[in-house]
Order: structure tokens, then sequence, then C-alpha cells
């Protein structure tokens, strides 16, 4: 089986803290859409489109940076070294907040807004950034960083 780009891109002694992916809930009105028209043939073409955006996104905290990788034909990543992230913003509408998803903007050192559209579980991914970051600055002066155990993958 073929790594996916996360695993592929991970540096030595690089630990991975935790993985998220995108939320359903946010594509219901695509996924209702795709079953109602698959007896119209286009309905699959929607399903499909749906579930190769589900699979080929990619989105983790390591113990030195953030990733994110959309796109199937045509690649698109972030990569965030946690040094340079200044903040992570969390945006949740009525529906985000119902069904625990949002929007994440990360902005870095010299980098712009980074967004990372319907993530599930966007709090989680937040928290475990920043402790992520909190552990590496923790290193760099020498002392022993957070102990939390990492998050679930």
């Amino acid at each position: 089986m073929s790594q996916t780009y996360l695993e592929a891109t991970l540096l030595p002694h690089e630990n991975l803290r935790h993985r998220a992916t995108l939320s359903l809930w946010a594509h219901f009105g695509w996924l209702l859409l795709g079953i109602l028209l698959t007896p119209f043939v286009v309905g699959l073409f929607l399903l499909i489109a749906l579930w190769t955006r589900m699979r080929s996104t990619e989105l983790a905290v390591t113990d030195k940076r953030v990733l994110v990788k959309t796109g199937f034909i045509e690649r698109q990543t972030v990569e965030m070294n946690l040094d340079c992230i200044e903040a992570i913003q969390v945006h949740q509408t009525f529906g985000g907040r119902l069904f625990n998803y949002g929007t994440l903007i990360i902005t870095g050192a010299g980098t712009p807004q980074a967004p990372i559209s319907n993530i599930k579980d966007p709090l989680t991914f937040r928290r475990e950034a920043l402790l992520a970051q909190d552990a590496l600055k923790a290193q760099e002066r020498g002392r022993p960083g957070p102990t939390l155990p990492p998050g679930p993958g």
C-alpha cells in the first residue's frame, strides 16, 4: 500500500501528535444532493467528488509543525513550523457548533493566514497544536514540556 503524503513527509525524529479529518456534516448538503440525484447519474459524480475530497485531505500536528494537504490531481500544501505560528483562530457557525466542525485560521510569522475549512473537531486540533508549540518552546529552553500524552492520532 502506498504511503500517505503525511507519512512520506515526516522528518527523522518527528512524531505525529494529532491527525484530523474533514467533517461529513459540513458537506451534508452535497451528500444529500448526491444521494437524491444518484438515479440520474450526476449524483454519482457528486458522491465520487465528495469522497475524493474527503480522502485526499490530510491534516496533522506533529511535534515540529502543522501539515495540511488538499487535492487529488492538483495538490496544495501548507506546512508551518510550530515556532512560526503566531495565532490559531477557530470560526464556527451555528451548524458548526452543533455538529462540531469549523474553520481554523493559522497565522504565522512571515506567512499570510492559512484557513483550513470544514475541519472536524477544530478545538482539539488547535489545542494539540498549542500543546506541541509549548512543548517545543520548553525543549528549546532546556526544560521539560507539557507531560500530556499525544492525542489519539
